[in-house]
């Protein structure tokens, strides 16, 4: 099957003016790409929270017992979790709050 490609290729490119050295070229990159490509994707990137509430409001809601409501996802963060206070969109509450407006605890 691959013979019979190459050679349906090989042909192609002889009739638009392109060598057979120019086709095995391009397949062996982009054969080449491929491999990089799923390389690449099947390792994720760990994610590192960037605290988006200040130290100072993190340190009082720590403090007086609030958690982090991830108001993208609908679920909170307690104070010993690594996303508390750090994800994109959210706000300090109460747990009672939370779990009464509907956000649920998160896996972490």
């Amino acid at each position: 099957m691959k013979t019979y490609l190459r050679i349906l290729i090989a042909s192609s490119l002889l009739v638009f003016g392109l060598s057979a050295q120019t086709s095995t070229t391009a397949t062996s990159t982009s054969t080449a790409a491929k491999k990089q490509k799923s390389t690449s994707t099947s390792k994720k990137a760990a994610f590192t929270p960037t605290a988006n509430a200040s130290a100072a409001d993190i340190a009082a809601a720590k403090a007086s017992g609030q958690v982090w409501v991830n108001t993208s996802s609908k679920a909170y963060h307690k104070s010993t979790s690594k996303y508390y206070g750090a994800t994109k969109a959210g706000k300090f509450m109460s747990e009672a709050d939370a779990q009464k407006a509907g956000y649920h605890l998160a896996k972490d």
